[in-house]
């Protein structure tokens, strides 16, 4: 499984890298808007894996690449933009944006600044799920929420992997657990609903079995989270980006559909 999960991290690790260059309809749009709620998750999620020393050398250009892709995304979305409302919420993700910028880029990745780092991107998050939950209002077709609904998808697997690594940290460790139990939750009713949806074609039920197969690596990992050992938290890292890459091509899938 190890050297499995490294080859398909490699792959991962330039996730959205040969994505459209500039937003072509509003699938799209919500494509985009929601990989950056994955980005914010992700970007903390290498962060901490830092501070553990954690696949520091797959971590560090995760980060560096999230970070480049979710400035492009940024410009490209805000651009797209259909509406004063949605203009309105990149504007205020943008000026969120530098200052969790700032703290990823200025901080030296180390426990005392782990809580201050969580509750930056969380507002980074927060309005990254506005402006994904505007551009599907916008689409007003069920295939919308679909996109939104898969997209999500990514956040939650990072999401947990973020908390993992807060709650090994010994970083508020009760709320850490709390929001993987959540996390955990709301990704497997997810799934349901993307594996029962009439729209799913033959290729995104393949895929959708594909992640089924990650979720069981991934939930194993996740289960360690008491651990703190080595294997516990590269585990954790790799399958992380393993579930990620699958969803991220399911998400694609359901923005590629027309309907």
């Amino acid at each position: 499984m190890k050297r499995r999960g490294l080859i398909v991290l490699a792959a991962a690790s330039g996730l959205g890298v040969g994505a459209r260059a500039q937003v072509s309809d509003l699938n799209d749009a919500i494509n985009k808007a929601g990989r950056q709620r994955m980005l914010s998750q992700r970007m903390a999620k290498a962060w901490l894996a830092l501070v553990h020393r954690a696949e520091s050398s797959a971590a560090q250009p995760i980060l560096d690449r999230s970070m480049a892709l979710f400035d492009r995304q940024l410009v490209e979305l805000k651009a797209y933009a259909p509406s004063a409302d949605i203009r309105k919420t990149y504007g205020e993700l943008e000026s969120a944006w530098s200052e969790y910028k700032g703290l990823l880029v200025g901080t030296r990745p180390n426990r005392d600044s782990a809580a201050r780092l969580l509750r930056t991107d969380a507002r980074v998050l927060a309005l990254a799920h506005q402006g994904t939950v505007q551009y599907e209002a916008a689409s007003g077709k069920p295939v919308g929420k679909l996109v939104n609904v898969a997209g999500r998808q990514r956040m939650l697997s990072q999401r947990m992997a973020k908390f993992f690594y807060a709650a090994t940290l010994k970083v508020d460790t009760a709320q850490a657990s709390a929001e993987i139990a959540r996390a955990r939750e709301e990704f497997l009713a997810a799934m349901d609903l993307l594996r029962n949806a009439p729209e799913a074609t033959h290729g995104i039920r393949l895929q959708l079995e594909l992640a089924d197969h990650q979720w069981l690596f991934f939930d194993m990992a996740l289960k360690e989270v008491h651990a703190a050992s080595p294997k516990a938290l590269s585990d954790m890292f790799i399958t992380s980006e393993n579930l990620l890459a699958v969803m991220d091509r399911i998400t694609g899938l359901y923005a590629e559909l027309k309907t």
